[in-house]
């Protein structure tokens, strides 16, 4: 069984297709189990707003990627609980505290972070907090 905590940049690609969208699918696989910040919910409604906007997406159809979105098997937790931890990272760091909540949550509960954000993953994958985070195109 793996741990993994994934993030807004993977979770947008189980629903429409586009590059890795393949193996962000893979993360589902049911020996696997799936964490996230809770505001990982605010995250995805950000883009399918955005997804609405730029015509991807119908009305209807964003509402019902929401639905979707909350029956998958992601245990989500409460970002204020591990939210000084994911300060001290992203000063570390020079991430964004929002990509660092991701981070956080992995060290906190052992796991890895599932990232499809290159940016995110090249300024990680070298420091202090490499094993908290793997490329989604990675996850075996």
């Amino acid at each position: 069984m793996s741990v993994f905590i994934v993030d807004a940049s993977v979770v947008a690609k189980w629903f429409i297709e586009e590059e890795h969208s393949e193996a962000a699918l893979s993360v589902l696989r049911e020996k696997n189990r799936l964490h996230a910040p809770d505001f990982l919910l605010l995250e995805l409604d950000s883009i399918i707003c955005k997804w609405t906007r730029r015509g991807v997406v119908t009305t209807e159809e964003a509402l019902q990627l929401r639905d979707a979105l909350r029956r998958y098997p992601i245990q989500h937790h409460s970002f204020t609980s591990f939210l000084d931890s994911a300060f001290a990272f992203a000063n570390q760091t020079g991430q964004s505290i929002y990509d660092c909540l991701y981070v956080a949550l992995a060290a906190l509960i052992k796991g890895r972070m599932v990232t499809a954000d290159r940016r995110l993953y090249d300024g990680l994958k070298n420091g202090k907090f490499r094993k908290h985070v793997v490329w989604v195109e990675d996850v075996k």
